[in-house]
């Protein structure tokens, strides 16, 4: 198994949002913001070489949507994701599957391009998508905190196209999907996100999508302003962050604009950061 981080771009949120009730006497320690109280956030995405599959995990914002719409989200930065997996050898077309965590325009809206006819049509030609059905019945039918973030053009084609499956929920927290990569489903941010925790030589690495989105997320209470459900995040947060310090995970971070990867530690505080570090450093993958 080979894993590459792919960064797809970057953007900018508003701070307070990020950071929900937490002062930003305390985020801006981790997450500085501009005059315009901007973060900076990366859309790193993972892209998984294991028994003769290509998976990539997300797929970044896309470059579908008109300038009215990116306007609000100030793209920055040089990098796409065809430009990073020029750099491996990999084209689009050879991607076997498409594993999105959820539906939010900042992680799926790659997963279509325009045709020439203008049309919205699978950019990955010869991949399986996944979802789950849950999630996507969340999507497909917004509640109105959420509707500017599920965007029709970005959702309904992947369904016409008919390489969209569905990975089943069962009543547990957690599914294995693949050999060595199992699902973890949470309900705080949007429901049913799913979170790919991949096993390889008795090591495991998370993908945190926006469960987790920055180092700077780590304390419980740190919990974003977006999160349909937060005391449900709360407690998502804590269960995942003591099984990961316990058991040695690594948290590969998506939206982290400073950080890709992070181990965790135990404190009189909670959980905490223990370290952070490039993907190329974890030699056991």
């Amino acid at each position: 198994m080979q894993l590459h981080s792919i960064h797809s771009g970057n953007f900018k949120l508003d701070g307070g949002a990020m950071f929900g009730v937490v002062p930003k006497s305390l985020w801006q320690r981790t997450n500085p913001a501009d005059d315009n109280n901007l973060c900076p956030w990366a859309m790193r995405l993972l892209l998984i070489e294991t028994e003769g599959r290509l998976i990539l995990i997300d797929t970044g914002i896309g470059n579908k949507q008109d300038q009215n719409f990116l306007k609000h989200y100030h793209l920055f930065g040089e990098t796409s994701l065809d430009s990073e997996l020029k750099k491996i050898g990999v084209h689009r077309d050879e991607i076997t599957d498409v594993f999105l965590t959820h539906l939010h325009f900042d992680h799926c809206g790659g997963a279509l391009e325009l045709n020439a006819q203008g049309k919205a049509i699978p950019a990955f030609k010869n991949a399986v998508y996944w979802s789950n059905e849950r999630h996507w019945q969340w999507a497909t039918q917004p509640n109105a905190r959420e509707k500017a973030s599920f965007l029709k053009e970005n959702i309904l084609p992947l369904y016409e196209s008919g390489q969209l499956r569905f990975i089943p929920r069962s009543d547990e927290l957690k599914t294995n999907w693949l050999p060595n990569i199992e699902v973890l489903f949470v309900d705080g941010h949007t429901d049913s996100q799913m979170l790919p925790l991949i096993n390889q030589g008795g090591k495991k690495i998370l993908y945190t999508a926006d469960l987790l989105p920055s180092t700077g997320h780590i304390p419980l209470a740190w919990v974003m302003g977006y999160d349909t459900r937060p005391l449900i995040t709360l407690d998502e947060k804590k269960r995942i962050l003591e099984e990961a310090a316990r058991e040695e995970w690594v948290f590969f971070l998506e939206h982290d604009f400073y950080n890709e990867c992070c181990s965790l530690e135990p404190s009189e505080k909670g959980i905490r950061l223990k370290e952070a570090f490039p993907l190329s450093t974890l030699k056991y993958f």
